[in-house]
């Protein structure tokens, strides 16, 4: 599954903003850019109608990125900025609030262009302008995507444009749709997956050269690499830079064991001893194919299961369904191949199993991997158990595992349901 799914499948599922425990940093260019930061949105000069979206969006008070992310973006005269911050810490509501105070409601022509790396993603953006907006009755948008076709010559009447870099080149400089020079705002979103996606890159470079000195700028990233760093830093001037340091996944608050089994079905009969010895609120299982993910799902289901089922051969929209009926409790047990074991966060889920463990090439850990998968218990300072079932030929796997984060992973027996009980003490 690629970064743009990833973002997408977290933006279609995140019903609440994810508060870090991290400080924000902020990194001072511009020795005239205010550095205050807000407790409320009161504080800002945000018009009535935005703050009514605001409060209408279910926003109380400013997530940690949007108290000293917005007093820059809407201070005057316009800042520049960069901004790192995980997925859903509130940037995009932040920028949006940015673009919806720059506008012009009086002017009709297009007034802020904000990219993005995919159709998906520029429609979710959309989304959160219209309803930010929505008491913003003179200012419109429109999508410079593929297969919203506007004819040469046509005059844009929105004074927001969002869209992927591809068409948005093509409308500013083959069709000429837009005015460069009357241009005020620039927003370029996921600027990683922007730089992991073959072209997109160059093509955002040319839309944002072509606009004027003035123009604000500003750029977000989930990530902060070196090389994210460098383009950031080669396309806006003089900005500030605020960084919001991702959660570490850390296994100090996860309890890991291990059953040594022989085939799938003493797997199973393994997993049927976790839930008759210990209370369970809700699980995620990781399978390493698609073909054991059915099978556990059929088996599960037949032993009166609540069970769904997530692989990569579902649409990003069929997933987050599957996950946020799995959030609501719907489901009891989320059997899933490694396409959610990053970035989902289910605040009741108490026990993880590898029903398989992941490896790469050469049968060798994917230390990366097992480290999501058992991250997504002992979320949030929490307590978790993880179980691995571990086939005889694979025991190395185990230790090398131990080796890798110096960690202890104890072997059970499939079959001793005493020391299995004594696990909830």
């Amino acid at each position: 599954v690629d970064l743009a799914e990833v973002s997408l499948l977290n933006k279609l599922i995140r019903t609440s903003l994810v508060e870090s425990s991290h400080c924000v940093e902020v990194l001072q260019r511009d020795p005239s850019s205010p550095l205050f930061s807000v407790k409320s949105f009161e504080e800002l000069p945000l018009k009535k109608e935005l703050l009514q979206g605001v409060y209408i969006m279910g926003f109380n008070r400013p997530s940690k990125i949007q108290e000293m992310a917005l007093p820059i973006m809407l201070a005057y005269p316009p800042q520049n900025l960069i901004a790192q911050s995980q997925s859903g810490t509130g940037k995009t509501a932040a920028f949006v609030l940015a673009m919806l105070s720059r506008v012009n409601a009086t002017e009709k022509y297009p007034q802020c262009l904000c990219l993005a790396p995919t159709y998906e993603l520029a429609l979710q953006i959309g989304c959160v302008i219209e309803n930010i907006g929505r008491f913003c009755a003179d200012v419109k948008v429109t999508y410079a995507v593929r297969g919203n076709t506007v004819l040469q010559g046509t005059r844009l009447e929105e004074q927001i444009v969002i869209g992927t870099p591809g068409t948005m080149l093509d409308w500013c400089f083959k069709r000429r749709l837009i005015d460069m020079k009357k241009v005020k705002l620039f927003v370029l979103d996921e600027a990683d997956i922007m730089m992991d996606t073959q072209g997109l890159c160059c093509q955002s470079m040319r839309v944002q050269r072509a606009l004027p000195k003035a123009c604000q700028m500003l750029l977000f990233s989930a990530t902060f690499k070196e090389t994210v760093r460098a383009f950031a830093m080669q396309i806006i001037s003089n900005p500030v830079v605020i960084k919001l340091r991702k959660d570490e996944l850390t296994l100090s608050n996860i309890r890991q064991y291990y059953f040594k089994c022989r085939s799938r079905e003493e797997k199973y009969r393994a997993l049927c001893n976790i839930y008759g010895s210990i209370t369970i609120g809700q699980a995620m299982i990781f399978c390493q194919t698609r073909r054991s993910a059915d099978w556990l799902s059929v088996e599960m289901s037949q032993d009166g299961h609540q069970v769904a089922i997530l692989t990569a051969e579902l649409t990003v929209a069929q997933r987050a369904n599957v996950i946020q009926r799995f959030r609501d409790g719907k489901e009891k047990v989320l059997i899933a191949t490694n396409v959610c074991a990053r970035g989902i966060d289910v605040q009741q889920v108490t026990v993880v199993v590898n029903f398989t463990l992941p490896t790469g090439q050469k049968n060798q850990p994917d230390f990366e991997t097992y480290l999501h998968r058992i991250g997504r218990t002992g979320r949030f300072g929490k307590k978790g158990i993880a179980f691995s079932m571990v086939e005889s030929q694979n025991l190395e796997l185990v230790k090398m595992i131990e080796e890798h984060f110096q960690t202890k992973i104890k072997q059970l027996d499939p079959d001793n349901m005493d020391e299995l009980e004594k696990l909830e003490n």
